[in-house]
């Protein structure tokens, strides 16, 4: 059964590096991966172009319940596709994220994707980074990780991720939009951006990548795993 398969969950706010690392351990440790913020992502991108409005409950509910995300990992990166297309370009702008966290902020959307999520756990291992899976989605991970850091330095790590990809960006910008979006998942009255009770907080802020990486897979084997 798919219960009984281990699930690490990296969860945290945008550009605190839980997506680079959780590809990292998923290389480790030879097990799947998910980016669920790629499914909300998808989600809106797909429903903006469906011309769904937020209100139309009934027919996010549909877009929910037939949306088909695939994770393909090439080289250091994961591509999305739905659809039968490869969208990562299109959803990984700040445009994707703050539509994103408007659809993630409807009670209704995220009970729809909660079972695609779940659905993703597979043998031998699940590796899954987003911002309540340990609270919600694998309340029974066998390790959770809540990664932090300082608002200063998100920005500065989004702002160079996006350049790297083309993509045209402002510094003072970014910073207030990503403090929006911390303000709305935060503040959403379902599954909010938050450690679960029982989840390992690193700060990510002054360490590297690999440093942190180290950091979980000693507290993973402490688990005998």
């Amino acid at each position: 059964m798919s219960d009984h398969v281990p699930v690490i969950t990296i969860d945290g706010p945008s550009g605190t590096g839980k997506g680079t690392v959780g590809l990292l351990l998923a290389h480790k440790l030879g097990w799947h991966i998910l980016d669920s913020g790629a499914f909300y992502r998808a989600f809106a991108h797909i429903a903006h172009q469906r011309h769904i409005l937020p209100e139309q409950i009934d027919q996010l509910r549909r877009v929910g319940d037939q949306l088909d995300v695939r994770f393909k990992v090439r080289a250091d990166e994961i591509r999305i596709w739905a659809e039968g297309r490869d969208i990562t370009a299109a959803i990984r702008s700040e445009e994707g994220g703050r539509s994103a966290s408007i659809y993630a902020a409807i009670p209704e959307v995220r009970q729809a994707l909660l079972a695609r999520q779940r659905d993703t756990r597979r043998a031998p291992g699940l590796v899954a980074d987003g911002r309540d899976l340990g609270s919600v989605v694998f309340p029974d991970a066998v390790l959770k990780i809540f990664l932090t850091a300082t608002p200063k330095i998100r920005a500065e790590r989004r702002y160079k991720q996006l350049k790297d990809k083309g993509f045209d960006v402002n510094l003072s910008r970014l910073e207030n939009e990503i403090a929006a979006r911390d303000y709305q998942d935060t503040h959403r009255t379902i599954s909010p951006l938050m450690p679960a009770s029982d989840a390992v907080e690193i700060d990510t802020s002054e360490i590297t990548r690999e440093q942190v990486l180290d950091e979980i897979v000693s507290l993973l084997r402490a688990r005998r795993y």
